[in-house]
């Protein structure tokens, strides 16, 4: 896997990942997968490719003092972000497809947007079945297919139009598990065939063409790819294509769907 298909942003890109795509993509689904998860007061979570930690620090925020909440990832520069924003919650580098925990010692495991990135998703998901207690429950969420996307389709077509296909992956790769029948093929071969699939509608927002382009690009994983030149040649290039997505004050607003993946551990 590329540096695009294995989503790893660079530690100068944590930061801006963290302060412009957590809010526009990533903070409403907390919510619904701990809901999934059924993680409540005293419990035990494991949440796996943690990234800033947005999911963990909502469920730290549900198990309260009589639970605890780890977090683990494999990018170091998202984790020292991680532990500066929520010293309170256990952060671990680490791979998710060689956990570092002991057997069933989760009530749940969690996962948000970063099943599609690992080396091997299978022997991640047995690993994350490894560490869950009998009746645990795992809620995993990944993107839907990028055609259900539109913002981000329109994204991927300008960065290929730009720059060629390998610069478009950097936005398709996160897409990669939108089908379902494939996504819970994975699932029964990683042993867990009562996974159930539901498919929910969020929303991307972002304050303005120009911030969404921005975040893209400096947060992302081609940060370091695209140099001062061709982001000027982006933003006058995107422009009119993306205004499609703005709304009357301005801001982007696109539909934005994701699977989320339950598993009850029998």
């Amino acid at each position: 896997m590329n540096e695009h298909e294995q989503g790893q942003v660079a530690a100068s890109a944590a930061e801006i990942y963290d302060t412009f795509f957590v809010p526009a993509l990533f903070a409403e689904w907390p919510a619904h997968v701990l809901r999934a998860a059924h993680v409540h007061a005293g419990d035990m979570v494991l949440d796996v490719a943690c990234g800033t930690g947005v999911l963990a620090r909502a469920a730290a925020e549900v198990v309260v003092v009589d639970g605890a909440v780890t977090g683990v990832d494999i990018n170091e520069g998202m984790l020292a972000l991680a532990q500066q924003k929520a010293p309170q919650i256990r952060w671990r580098h680490g791979a998710a497809e060689a956990l570092s925990f002991a057997d069933e010692k989760f009530d749940c495991v969690v996962s948000q947007f970063g099943l599609m990135f690992f080396q091997d998703p299978v022997a991640a998901l047995v690993e994350m079945r490894r560490v869950l207690r009998p009746n645990g429950r795992l809620a995993i969420a990944v993107w839907d297919r990028l055609a259900r996307t539109p913002g981000y389709a329109a994204v991927a077509q300008i960065l290929s139009d730009l720059f060629g296909p390998g610069a478009a992956q950097s936005i398709e790769a996160p897409y990669a598990m939108g089908d379902t029948q494939q996504l819970s093929a994975l699932f029964v071969e990683a042993g867990m065939p009562n996974a159930t699939i539901e498919t929910v509608v969020g929303q991307a927002r972002f304050d303005s063409v120009e911030a969404w382009i921005y975040t893209d690009i400096k947060g992302w994983t081609l940060a370091d790819v695209i140099d001062d030149a061709g982001y000027e040649r982006l933003r006058t290039y995107a422009a009119p294509r993306l205004a499609q997505f703005v709304q009357p004050n301005g801001s982007v607003a696109f539909a934005a769907p994701a699977h989320i993946v339950t598993v009850v551990n029998r």
